[in-house]
């Protein structure tokens, strides 16, 4: 079966059959990118591009984002400060006798007659 014939009953369009990317071989880049990020580790995407940028690549920042991302590079995200008191919160031992630990709790404060305390 021709190509044409096969690309009509598929309703697709000849060009597509036949498209070649254009886009030129970026090794080179990408070997750079990861020179830049073993030396520099905390380096994000938009420094690695002003790098290269002064290094002379005439690349655009969207794609050395891609690139940066493909590569695995992204910087992890910093875990928030109460996820980690909770961790180590989770770490205490129980008490073993009594009196041995003390919780406080101020959420909810009230007086023997049954108002507010004096805050």
């Amino acid at each position: 079966m021709s190509i044409r014939r096969a690309c009509r009953v598929l309703e697709v369009d000849t060009s597509t059959y036949h498209y070649r990317s254009r886009r030129p071989d970026q090794a080179g880049l990408e070997g750079r990118i990861r020179e830049i990020c073993a030396t520099r580790v905390r380096y994000g995407y938009r420094r690695v591009h002003v790098l290269l940028r002064r290094e002379g690549w005439c690349v655009n920042h969207k794609r050395t984002c891609r690139i940066y991302r493909e590569l695995g590079l992204q910087l992890r995200n910093k875990t928030p400060k109460r996820r980690v008191k909770a961790k180590l919160r989770e770490d205490r031992r129980p008490a073993s006798q009594a009196n041995e630990t003390w919780a406080m709790d101020f959420i909810h404060d009230q007086l023997a007659t049954g108002g507010r305390s004096g805050c």
